[in-house]
Formats: C-alpha cells, sequence, structure tokens
C-alpha cells in the first residue's frame, strides 16, 4: 500500500473532532502521528453513548474512535510538561493544535526552524471574534447554513454530522500538503490558520452566490434553489430521491415514469418557475413504485433510497471498497484517501 507521508512526523495537541480528523488523514497517508492528550483525556471519549472497547482497551465512547486511529497517544500537560513538549515540537514536521488564538505561542513558543504548524480555531486568529468558543452546532447557526437545513414550515435543523468540523479537517489537511510542499522546495517552515467559520462560509457555495446576486436563500426541505427536481419523494415502501440536472436527465425521467410531461419542462429555468407542478406530477407517479423499482427504471439518473446509515455501511458497494475496517481490533470507518499503485510494465 502507498504511504506518501512516511517518515513524517506529526504532534496532535489537538482535541474532539476537526484537528483529530485532520492528524488521522495525515496517518491515513502514512504519517507517523502522536496525540498528546491532557491528562484527563479528550473530551470525545466521554460523549456517548455508545461506548466500546478502544484501540488501548480501555472503554470510551464511540465518537473518539471515529477520529483517532492510528495514533501513537501519550499524556501531557501543556502547562507542567512545556519542556518535553517543546522537545517534541522541535522533533515534528508538522504541528496540529486547537488551543484559544494565543494559548500556543504563549506557552509553547516560539517553533522552531522548518516546523509546519497549523493551528485549528472556531474563528480564526484574528477579528472581534477570534476569542470566542465554538462548536459546530452554532458555526452552523451563525454562518447561514442552519437557516437553509430543513423544511420550509419548520424550524432551522443541523447537519447530522458536524459537518464543519469534518470539512476544517479537510481544509487543514489540504493547507498542510501544500506546505509540506513549499517546505520540500525552500526548507521553510509555515504557520496556518485555519477557522471552522471561515470553512463554514466558504462551504456555502452556489448558496452564498445566490445571496451575493441578490437572492434569499431559503429553507427547502430536501429540494434545491437551483434545479428541479432534486429532492426525495415518497416511494411506495419508503423516502427515494431524484436528482435531475441536464435536459437528457429530464427526459429519461419523462419517459421512464410516463409523466407526458409540457414539452416547455425540458427547460430547467421553467420548471424553477413551475416547482409546484412538476414536484407534484414527479411524486404522483413515483408514489406507485417500490423503491427498488424506481432504481431500475431510472437507470442513468442520479436517484438512491433513502438509506439508514447500517443500510449504507452494508450497501455492496461498502463491501466492496472496504469502507469499514478493523485497527487494533476494533471496527472503524476505513480512510476514503485511496491510491491504485500500479508497476511500470512494458507495453
Amino acid at each position: 500500500m502507498l504511504r506518501p507521508l512516511e517518515g513524517i512526523r506529526v504532534l496532535d495537541l489537538s482535541r474532539i473532532l476537526a484537528g483529530p480528523y485532520a492528524a488521522q488523514s495525515l496517518s491515513d497517508l502514512g504519517a507517523n502521528v502522536t496525540k498528546i492528550e491532557a491528562p484527563w483525556g479528550d473530551d470525545t471519549r466521554g460523549w456517548g453513548p455508545p461506548f466500546q472497547k478502544g484501540f488501548d482497551g480501555e472503554i470510551v465512547a464511540s465518537y473518539f474512535l471515529s477520529c483517532n486511529r492510528g495514533k501513537d497517544i501519550r499524556s501531557g500537560n501543556i502547562k507542567e510538561d512545556r519542556i518535553h513538549l517543546q522537545s517534541l515540537i522541535s522533533e515534528s514536521d508538522i504541528v496540529i493544535e486547537n488551543f484559544r488564538p494565543g494559548t500556543f505561542e504563549r506557552h509553547l513558543g516560539p517553533l522552531p526552524k522548518g516546523v509546519i504548524l497549523c493551528s485549528i480555531s472556531g474563528y480564526g486568529q484574528n477579528g472581534p471574534r477570534r476569542d470566542e468558543p465554538a462548536f459546530d452546532l452554532t458555526m452552523q447557526a451563525r454562518s447561514g447554513i442552519m437557516s437553509i437545513t430543513g423544511d420550509a414550515d419548520g424550524p432551522p435543523a443541523k447537519v447530522g454530522v458536524a459537518w464543519i468540523d469534518v470539512m476544517t479537517g479537510m481544509n487543514a489537511v489540504s493547507s498542510i500538503l501544500a506546505a509540506l510542499y513549499h517546505r520540500e522546495r525552500t526548507g521553510e517552515g509555515s504557520r496556518i490558520d485555519i477557522s471552522l467559520w471561515d470553512t463554514a462560509l466558504a462551504a456555502l457555495v452556489n448558496q452564498g452566490h445566490n445571496a451575493l446576486a441578490g437572492a434569499t436563500p431559503q429553507r427547502m426541505g430536501t429540494a434545491h434553489p437551483n434545479l428541479v427536481p432534486y429532492r426525495v419523494f415518497k416511494a411506495r415502501d419508503g423516502w427515494f430521491a431524484i436528482g435531475v440536472g441536464s435536459t437528457g436527465q429530464w427526459n429519461i425521467l419523462d419517459k421512464a415514469l410516463g409523466l407526458m410531461a409540457p414539452e416547455k419542462w425540458q427547460e430547467n429555468s421553467v420548471r424553477i418557475a413551475e416547482r409546484d407542478a412538476v414536484e407534484d406530477k414527479v411524486q404522483k407517479h413515483v408514489a406507485v413504485h417500490s423503491r427498488d423499482e424506481l432504481e431500475a427504471m431510472l437507470a442513468g439518473i442520479p436517484c438512491a433510497p433513502v438509506n439508514t446509515v447500517n443500510e449504507a455501511l452494508n450497501d455492496a458497494q461498502s463491501i466492496a471498497r472496504e469502507a469499514v475496517v478493523t485497527v487494533d481490533g476494533v471496527e472503524v470507518l476505513a480512510s476514503p484517501l485511496r491510491f491504485n499503485q500500479k508497476e511500470n510494465s512494458e507495453v
């Protein structure tokens, strides 16, 4: 198996999700990751139930196992073990921390030459909110994503996982890899400033730009502001998602379901203008079929049953892709980072 970061040393001084997720991803890429936990442990060790036996045999929350595989976990205190931690930093290529802004410099700085420091925080290292505490929940609320998540006539809804934390971890990994490339060329280390706030706003993508263009994004359930039909519909035996993104896909849907739709509906802009009529017609034709029947009928269109998490993990594709693996005797979700290594061969 290709391990592109073999030999790279990472010191994980972070806790909860964004930082630990980033460090875990670097471990998946082959880096040697040492995690230093406060004597009382990472907060997520207690974020249960469910609880189960962990990598070291201790009983911990399943949450903790989701972002701490592949690490050498040790105990340390930023105040009492300052000299030891500074020594570990000097031996590291990458340090990930999510203390409150200014804490790392106050207790562990300055940074040794060539070391890459990735600081992850709620709002970033500067600005009027830099010292405010933040959780994914509050980031979803303040960033606007919660205002456009949920049913139109219902309350704001939270995405079902810590969406902003996970994306922040991904952004941290991308920045760290870029910093490693920069160091390879120049010998210089980097100070990376990654925040949940910046990540959340950037991840608004089309909805953010809809707002910049003068629109007011709203909650639409599973519907899409820029595409119709693009939502879940009630099938005979459960919910079923259908996404139409082109005229060709619309024509397949029209024919497969026998909609006999007006020709003008081939234009997405017209379907948006007549959203209720389009969705009502699609719903009537979907309702008489099972989810399996719909999936067979709509080949060529992005569509899927609304699975439970357990159904998704047991899907044939998940099994083929080995989406669940065992690490130190514990079943965990596999890394999504895969490399296909082909040996050179003569033609």
